[in-house]
Order: structure tokens, then sequence, then C-alpha cells
């Protein structure tokens, strides 16, 4: 017997996380990039007793998201838990964070201007401003996306009792830890372990040689996360080789000025995307893009990503071969095979700013 046929119903086709959107309310910004994070227009944000604005820009492509969150003066935010990963950066501002669980473990430390820090899955958590008469301004970045999309159910989402003490066991320095600085065996890359970086704008790093151009870097494994963040800086009048990977790492410029150039190999020309201190961009997945310092600094970024090297996620996320030759398997393209344009175009804007071109050494080796 041949069944009868429904109209596919006109609400198909919608995700959890848009609803998610619409029901928070907020400022939604979208796009490539944001020019100056310090510029974003938030609004009055219920759920957390605070200001926000979402940031959900073309490259996350709903694997992750981001949102700037105000806290006026001597505030907090409202206690929240929730079973997606969180890792902050501050903007501005300083200020504590509590971070507890239901069997009373509780931690409590100090944050600044340039503190990057995550929080452990599921606990509870609460932000307050230190900063007097100012404001204080978070980053955050999360995998809201998946897991609201993968559940569907809010109150689960930020109301599930268990305690992921494997995170989080109460202990009282958890974010006060040296933890330790790991050496990967099949690269020169560093891997910080850590639950709390206090400064990264002065932040030592070490030299990262299969990126090219004297550039130095260091790797952050952050509350047992499968969200990671790393630190990057490479010296004035050079650029960094280009590369690719999963979506995903919201890029937030430090210091420097230049810009960075995106495509795929079906591109003819290339997406730019400039930027300065405060400017934030995530590449899509899997489209080429290098970096290009013009200015009179060196340039260094902050990247808040999906790739841990301790727990594997899906080959898109993991960021594999990011400092392997494209031709040998891996996803970076090395300074001898790059196009000719890269060059000239890096050149002229070095020329009109009056910075030196020092990529002589490099493109030799290369």
């Amino acid at each position: 017997m041949e069944r009868s046929l429904a109209p596919l119903p006109n609400d198909w086709g919608r995700t959890a996380f848009s609803e998610f959107l619409q029901r928070e309310g907020l400022p939604v910004v979208t796009g490539l990039a944001v020019p100056d994070l310090k510029e974003v227009q938030t609004a009055p944000w219920p759920r957390l007793d605070a200001l926000g604005a979402y940031v959900q820009l073309l490259g996350a492509e709903d694997t992750n998201i981001a949102y700037v969150l105000d806290l006026p003066p001597e505030r907090a935010t409202a206690v929240e838990r929730h079973l997606y990963e969180e890792v902050f950066f501050v903007v501005e501002g300083r200020g504590t964070c509590e971070v507890w669980n239901g069997a009373g473990g509780r931690a409590t430390f100090e944050w600044q201007r340039g503190s990057v820090f995550a929080i452990p899955l599921n606990t509870f958590h609460r932000l307050h401003n230190g900063s007097g008469q100012q404001r204080a301004r978070l980053l955050g970045v999360s995998t809201a996306p998946l897991m609201i999309n993968l559940l569907r159910n809010l109150d689960f989402v930020f109301g599930c009792p268990f305690d992921f003490t494997d995170r989080f066991g109460g202990e009282e320095d958890y974010f006060r830890s040296e933890g330790t600085v790991y050496q990967r065996p099949d690269t020169t890359q560093k891997i910080w372990q850590t639950n709390f970086v206090s400064d990264v704008y002065n932040l030592h790093l070490y030299d990262w040689v299969e990126r090219g151009a004297g550039g130095k870097h260091m790797k952050f494994e952050l509350a047992n996360n499968t969200l990671i963040a790393h630190v990057s800086e490479f010296p004035v009048g050079t650029y960094k080789k280009a590369h690719r990977h999963g979506p995903g790492a919201h890029v937030v410029i430090l210091s420097g000025q230049g810009y960075s150039l995106l495509w795929t190999d079906q591109h003819t020309d290339f997406e730019e995307v400039p930027w300065k201190p405060g400017s934030l961009f995530v590449p899509p997945g899997m489209w080429w893009h290098q970096h290009f310092n013009t200015g009179p600094t060196p340039a260094r970024y902050l990247a808040i990503r999906w790739g841990s090297t301790r727990w594997k996620l899906t080959r898109y996320l993991d960021y594999q071969g990011v400092d392997k030759d494209a031709k040998a398997g891996g996803n970076q393209i090395e300074y001898a095979d790059q196009d000719p344009r890269v060059h000239r175009m890096f050149v002229e804007r070095c020329r009109a700013n009056g910075v030196e071109v020092r990529m002589d050494s490099f493109l030799v080796r290369a």
C-alpha cells in the first residue's frame, strides 16, 4: 500500500542555536572581521545581568561563537553554569572570577587586561569588575553552538547538575599553578598546559622555526578543554607562511599593524583583512591565509581555537599539519611556492609605510 505524503514542515532546517540567539535578544555582529573589539556596541543582557553582544563571524561556521561582555564598575555577572567550554580574553579592565562545583570545591583568581583563562566545564562561575570607575570588557569564545544544536534542550545545557571532577576537582590553586611547558617531538612548537595566563601582551614566547620569518609562539592547553588558544608574534617587515586549518580560530590582534590575505584553491584573487590592535577575524575552514606585518612594531596576536594536542576531536577541527609543507601532505605553503603577487604586494605596502622589508634571508633559505 502506497503511503500518503505529508508536506515538509516549514520550520524544518532551523538550528536550536539560532533560536537561542533570538531568545538572548542581543546585538549580533556578523561578517568576516571586527575592526576593533573596543568599539563593539553592547546591550542589556538579562541572563547574565550584564551587557553583551554576540560576534558570529563567517569563519566560525557555527562550530563555536564569540561574544563581548561588559561589566559596569563594581558589578558582577549573574551566576551561571553550562555544558559548553568557554575561554575568556580580557580586552580591558580588571577583576576577579569565582569558580566552584556542586561538591563544594571553590577557586578564586584575579584577572586583568591581557589575561586569558578557561571556565572548567559545567562549573558555577561569576565574574566581578574590580576596575573602580572603569568598565571591564571581556571577549568570550565558547562551544555553545555545537552543544546547543546537539542537545536542543536549554534546561539541560544550563541546568545539568553533574560535576565534571575530571575537569575541576575543587582545587584552590587551580588557576595559580605554574603548569607544564611541553616540547612537541616533531616540531619546535611549545605547549603550555595551564588554566590561567596572566598577560598575553608580555608573555615570553619561543621560536617556532617551521612557521617562518623569525616568528615566536606559545600554545595553551586550557582547563582540560578541546577549545584552546595560542599566541604568536613576528618581527617588523616580515610575514608568515600561508597555512590553512578548520574553522573557528578567533584571531585577536594584540600589537602591530598589517593585514591578512585569505583565499581558497578556487579563488583567483585574495580576500583582505586589514588589522590593528583590537581587530578580530576568523579564517573560514580550510581557507589559506597569511599574515603580514607592515607596521613599525612586532605584530602579536592571540588565537582562541580548536586544535587541542591533548584531546582530539575531528580531523577537520584538529588543525593538523599547519607547519608542514603542503607538497608533503601538510597544510602550509612554503615561501618558495607562494603566489608571486604575495611578496610584491607586501613590498609595496611596507614602502608606503616607510617600513624596511626584512624577508630576504628567509626567502633565500626557502
